[in-house]
């Protein structure tokens, strides 16, 4: 089980008391601190925070009155308050009150502030445990078990298809994919997912992530080849206030808000040399360094890195570092293309279809036949987001309640020649007249502008010049009434007359 350190807010206007406090408390816990009321609730806003220590007497209102504050935003934070005698009586009715917890008084010992804030973090796990237990005491039976259910198809629509969210046909290539991820996500080593653009990496990536050891803590993600150097140093690492021109702030990086969890890391292959570097460092030695910091932190992060390059052949170019390729590739699973997966575009069309649907609250019956035949005809250069992107423009144009192969894309539809790069050298070389080859191309041609025009063959014949008598001669030499699909090397399939 791995369990993150417990969150301290340190609060005081004393930049040297506050310094004081960390250097202390900074082996055990992790800490924040705010010179300021207002800098202390932007920190509450964006971390999570279980225990507060707050000085009394700060220039804009006291430590007793901003604890208050927080006791009614964030309910769930244990307040702690730290003063001197002088102030004694007036804490210790804020604390009867029921609004702190305890009353440390200056000057404080070391070993007793920690035993103290080891036991308000305690306090705050039993507040937890007690309200999930207190709302289960409060269901029944029936009620736990359809909750039960409820969560476990959120689970599973979260990753449709299967347990790992990869839609795919049972005894097809992606089953072997499926086994690997089951295979090592229990396990905590890096991972290296590549592929090309648009092959579901980051849907890997999750598959891992939630079903390994780590599911219940954060899992982050970053595009490597997004953004440049040092804004990717910011983003990976944080910063502190002042590091660099517009760090108003301090901001907590990725890899620290991952913190027993797992980062994701996608087009690794694009990063400098010189990030490299720190990036090797970060996986070496488990710690990170803000900019503008001199203090390192320990993270406990499992790296899943993704990449479309081939980084074996960017080591061997020297273009990626060795040492840092066998860090993140202790295991290496491949995406294969779409191409190579074309019994699962019909599942995996239907499973876009329904999520584009969603998105856009426009609902349809599902596909033609003829529709699906001429999707896993084509090669898809950008693989499952092409296809995404083309079922979400055919819902769009869509009149009927079924996806016609009209309303596919002509790049799209013309997928017989343009469904290899080989197959145009082929058609050259085929055996056979000119005449014949010529004819062939004919006939990809008609079909693909017969579909466009939902088989309306006076449009058709008008788009290509020809009589309705020209274009009948041709469909009926061709054997072209109502195609279901055009394989290469293979003529036209009569499948009806209508």
């Amino acid at each position: 089980m791995i369990v993150s350190r417990p969150s301290i807010l340190v609060v005081d206007d004393e930049p040297r008391s506050v310094e004081a406090l960390e250097r202390i408390l900074e082996d055990e816990f992790d800490v924040f601190t705010a010179t300021s009321v207002a800098e202390a609730r932007r920190i509450l806003e964006r971390e999570w925070i279980q225990v507060v220590l707050c000085d009394q007497r700060m220039p804009e209102i006291t430590g007793v009155a901003f604890l208050a504050e927080v006791r009614s935003r964030w309910p769930e934070v244990v307040r702690m308050i730290i003063s001197g005698y002088a102030d004694a009586g007036d804490i210790i009715d804020a604390i009867n009150e029921g609004g702190i917890f305890q009353y440390i008084s200056k000057p404080w010992e070391p070993d007793d502030l920690i035993l103290k804030l080891r036991n308000a973090v305690q306090v705050f796990r039993l507040q937890r445990e007690n309200e999930q237990l207190a709302i289960e005491l409060k269901l029944k039976p029936e009620t736990l078990a359809r909750r039960a259910e409820e969560r476990r198809r959120a689970l599973q629509s979260r990753f449709a298809g299967d347990a790992f969210g990869i839609v795919r046909r049972p005894g097809g290539c992606m089953d072997a994919v499926c086994d690997l991820i089951r295979t090592v996500a229990p396990f905590d080593v890096n991972v290296l997912i590549s592929g090309e653009s648009g092959t579901g990496k980051e849907l890997c990536a999750r598959a891992l992530h939630y079903n390994s050891l780590r599911r219940d803590r954060p899992f982050v993600t970053e595009n490597c080849g997004a953004i440049p150097d040092e804004l990717l140093e910011s983003e990976l690492f944080g910063h502190k206030r002042g590091a660099f021109t517009g760090a108003v702030e301090d901001r907590v990086g990725l890899l620290e808000r991952a913190d027993g969890g797992t980062i994701f890391l996608d087009e690794i292959g694009e990063i400098s040399p010189a990030f490299q570097v720190k990036l090797l460092r970060v996986l070496q030695e488990g710690e990170i360094r803000p900019l503008g910091s001199n203090r390192r932190r320990r993270v406990n992060v499992r790296v899943i890195a993704a990449t479309n390059r081939d980084l074996r052949e960017e080591v061997r170019a020297g273009r990626f570092r060795q040492d840092l390729y066998y860090r993140l590739a202790t295991f290496v699973i491949h995406m294969p293309a779409l191409r190579d997966r074309r019994e699962d575009i019909p599942l995996l069309a239907r499973h876009l279809l329904d999520e584009a649907m969603t998105q856009l609250g426009k609902r349809v019956d599902g596909f033609t036949e003829e529709a699906l035949a001429c999707l896993q005809a084509y090669h898809w250069p950008g693989n499952v987001r092409e296809l995404q992107n083309e079922i979400k423009r055919m819902l769009v144009l869509a009149k009927g309640r079924r996806l016609g192969a009209e309303l596919i894309s002509a790049h799209v539809l013309r997928a017989v020649p343009e469904a290899e790069p080989e197959e145009l050298a082929s058609l050259a070389a085929m055996e056979g007249t000119l005449k014949e080859r010529i004819e062939r191309l004919e006939a990809m041609i008609l079909k693909e502008t017969l579909i466009r025009h939902r088989w309306n063959k006076t449009r058709a014949a008008q788009e290509l010049g020809l009589s309705r008598v020209g274009l009948r001669s041709k469909l009926e030499r061709y054997g072209l009434e109502k195609v279901e699909r055009l394989t290469p090397g293979a003529g036209a399939r009569k499948v009806g007359g209508r």
